[in-house]
């Protein structure tokens, strides 16, 4: 038994591949390419991997880099392992925003302009207004649905931690009062884009609520069928609410060459390995700064847009982000994807973390 614990402590602390060496080829789809031979500065990505085993982003558990389609980098942290299941949080709501691209290819939404309710027309709700029955699937999209919420504000009525406490998400979400301005706040006709942004997970979580009335299956189902399978995801785990609807604000597990899947498939305009999975119109309306979140950033279809200094020029990275500091990270202008997974959750600095590894590190290590 001493002599099997010993072994496996062994195994558990064995050096990683160095950095000029390609990743494993295997049979999942990608293409491997040796980065010191594509031109990456090896040594800046051996700095990375020491700065993070020296705690600079604590809970790391992965570290992946794709360029021009061909996985160039992987490193697991933290005893992560390729075959672990990332929790990456809100992630997933980049997820469901593809996912209800493929519900609209497939005629199942006739539109980003079906109403909300209309969708939920066998149910009743509280706070009737005029201004919340219009919501429309494009606000949800864009975080700019005229209900009271936002997870920022702990006083917002749909904020998610109300949510996750109740016995029916849905009728929660659709049972919300519409949403007040105050004075110092600026209404949609005022705001950049025509929409007053506020970040809730309601948005993204009815999303899937509408792809699974719209499709008749489970949220995961729909998600194997349209999405993972065509891009050879065997393995994924989604979670549900308490009523059982698929939860599309949050949660999703994947391994972490299928989140650069992912990635890659916004990258090339909804195709993977020469197929469209998706159309190339919907992912371009995805990648379309659509609301201003903050001041340092933009929104599209439930994804960031971030700004990041790149040769000197700062260019806008869009990115799958979730709490504990997770990213998928997509800079077009380079052909880059880049996955960060952690398990930092709630941890006041982990999203600066995670993006201080990709600007100091990963972008300065660019052929």
């Amino acid at each position: 038994m001493k002599r099997l614990i010993l072994l496996s402590l062994l195994f558990a602390t064995a050096p990683a591949a160095p950095a000029g060496a390609a990743p494993a080829a295997l049979d999942d789809g990608w293409k491997v390419a040796d980065p010191a031979a594509t031109g990456w500065h090896v040594e800046t990505l051996e700095a990375m991997a020491r700065a993070i085993a020296d705690g600079q982003a604590p809970e790391t558990t992965s570290v992946l880099l794709v360029r021009d389609g061909a996985l160039v980098y992987e490193r697991y942290f933290g005893g992560s392992d390729r075959d672990t299941l990332q929790d990456t949080r809100s992630a997933t709501k980049s997820v469901t925003a593809l996912l209800v691209g493929a519900a609209i290819a497939q005629g199942r939404i006739p539109d980003t302009q079906a109403r909300l309710y209309d969708l939920f027309g066998d149910r009743h709700w509280q706070n009737p207004d005029p201004a919340k029955e219009a919501t429309t699937i494009e606000d949800l999209l864009t975080m700019s649905a005229q209900w009271e919420c936002d997870d920022d504000n702990v006083f917002s009525a749909g904020n998610e931690e109300r949510m996750y406490v109740s016995a029916d998400w849905v009728q929660f979400a659709l049972d919300l009062p519409a949403r007040g301005y105050a004075p110092w706040t600026q209404r949609p006709h005022e705001s950049p884009h025509g929409r007053a942004f506020a970040y809730c997970t309601a948005n993204a979580f009815m999303l899937g609520a509408a792809v699974e009335k719209a499709s008749g299956q489970r949220l995961e189902d729909f998600a194997a069928q349209a999405l993972e399978r065509p891009l050879g995801i065997v393995h994924s785990h989604w979670g549900r609410a308490s009523e059982g609807t698929g939860m599309g604000g949050g949660g999703t597990r994947y391994r972490s060459r299928d989140l650069a899947k992912l990635g890659q498939l916004i990258l090339d305009h909804g195709r993977w390995q020469g197929r469209q999975v998706l159309p190339a119109t919907w992912v371009a309306a995805m990648t379309t700064i659509q609301a201003q979140a903050r001041e340092d950033a933009d929104y599209g279809y439930q994804l960031w847009r971030l700004r990041f200094p790149v040769r000197g020029v700062e260019r806008g990275v869009w990115a799958m982000s979730g709490n504990g500091g997770n990213y998928v990270f997509v800079l077009p202008e380079e052909r880059l994807v880049a996955v960060i997974t952690r398990r930092a959750y709630n941890q006041r600095q982990a999203h600066a973390q995670s993006q201080a590894v990709f600007a100091d590190y990963v972008l300065k290590a660019l052929p």
